[in-house]
């Protein structure tokens, strides 16, 4: 196997633990939030600061008052993460999520990972006791609200469309572990 692999997902989806299965079965490096500890060793930017910041887009406020005096704080992460993806991809096949990788590592395999509200509220639910389906749903709204807003400020698709990806699952239907099974016969079937 000799491409990068790019995820993105819906929040609660299963994207993440698909991305960890897949890099296992195919033995290759796994990278989701530790890219912002990573980043921030190779920026000048705090891992506290990037971790509040990440995946936002800048406001109309904020764009105004640092173009005269520097680049958005959001733009510096975007650029800090961007440097670091394009580095791990020219070292070699992995499995990265989310942050625009897709984008950014053009010869990617893109995979898009998504399910139903419902299935996906419930999941989270599962892994998060104590909090009430309504409140879990906005949650999971305002989560994919902020990776669409910052996924079309950065690169200018819409976030979620099947033709940004070469391979749309819906995790309901088949599982995660389904995804993964398809995922790999769909690499397996592009190296032929």
């Amino acid at each position: 196997m000799n491409k990068v692999i790019t995820v993105s997902r819906q929040f609660g989806s299963g994207g993440r633990e698909f991305g960890i299965k897949l890099a296992k079965a195919l033995g290759i490096p796994f990278y989701d939030k530790d890219l912002i500890s990573m980043a921030a060793e190779n920026s000048n930017l705090s891992e506290e600061f990037m971790r509040h910041y990440e995946e936002s887009a800048p406001g109309i406020f904020s764009r105004t008052l640092y173009s005269y005096y520097q680049m958005p704080m959001t733009d510096q992460i975007y650029i800090a993460q961007s440097n670091l993806i394009k580095q791990l991809a020219d070292k070699g096949p992995c499995v990265l999520i989310g942050r625009c990788s897709d984008v950014i590592v053009e010869n990617s395999v893109k995979i898009y990972i998504h399910a139903p509200m419902a299935f996906r509220v419930k999941r989270k639910l599962a892994m998060e006791t104590g909090v009430a389906p309504e409140k879990m749903e906005e949650h999971i709204r305002a989560t994919d609200k902020k990776r669409k807003k910052y996924y079309e400020y950065y690169t200018d698709r819409k976030w979620g469309m099947a033709e940004n990806h070469d391979l749309c699952m819906d995790s309901s239907l088949i599982g995660v572990d389904g995804c993964v099974e398809t995922a790999l016969a769909f690499i397996k079937n592009l190296q032929n």
